[in-house]
């Protein structure tokens, strides 16, 4: 309850919406940080999915569980400071962040054990080259990308009948062709979230396949 309030005490909202959340955190992924309970995504990386296995000289090995523990290792070396650039399709503000001068994402990749999102940041992509001539990490062997992982392994889907109905809402519904370009931009219009049927509803924008797009980020 303390790491709770603390860091909800060091959010510290800007002009531009962007906001910074500095304090103690926890390694939830190999890419993820949760500071009591606010989730938090490193940008311009993805690293392997925490059930994942890589192989390296024909032997398996737990690169998921690996990665999570270098990012433990890191942010347990002080207070992480971190500055948002976006907020992704789960609700998680994706971010920056560093313990003292340390670049979180660039020592996850440096060490090999996350590929770097070119299309998200080109700032990573000389260490992912250095990591992968250097055969660290990921490297070493044959990996699945870590988002060719997720797709292969999503999260059970509950059932239609399981999906929750749709509360009443003040705002009006979007009319039928409605197209959002992702779920920031249907919570700009105030209809997310965006239930399977609904216009608007597209599977894109619904990342854990349950039958509801935009939903408040629940954790992985």
């Amino acid at each position: 309850m303390k790491l709770k309030i603390a860091a909800l005490l060091l959010i510290i909202a800007s002009p531009t919406f962007a906001q910074d959340v500095s304090g103690p955190a926890r390694a939830a992924d190999g890419d993820s940080l949760d500071f009591g309970g606010i989730a938090v995504r490193l940008h311009g990386i993805d690293a392997p999915a925490l059930a994942q296995s890589c192989e390296r000289a024909a032997t398996s090995w737990p690169c998921g569980k690996q990665a999570a523990e270098k990012l433990a290792s890191l942010v347990g070396q002080g207070s992480v400071v971190c500055e948002q650039k976006d907020v992704d399709d789960y609700g998680r503000t994706v971010a920056a962040c560093r313990v003292g001068q340390v670049d979180l994402s660039q020592a996850m990749v440096d060490a090999g054990l996350a590929v770097a999102l070119p299309r998200f940041s080109d700032r990573y992509v000389g260490a992912e080259a250095r990591a992968r001539d250097a055969k660290r990490g990921l490297w070493s062997g044959t990996f699945q990308t870590p988002a060719d992982y997720r797709a292969a392994h999503p999260r059970p889907k509950r059932r239609p009948t399981d999906l929750p109905r749709p509360a009443p809402s003040a705002h009006a519904q979007p009319p039928l062709g409605v197209y959002y370009r992702n779920c920031k931009a249907a919570r700009a219009a105030g209809v997310a979230p965006l239930y399977r049927g609904q216009p608007g509803y597209r599977p894109e924008m619904d990342g854990d396949g349950d039958g509801i797009a935009c939903e408040p980020y629940r954790g992985r």
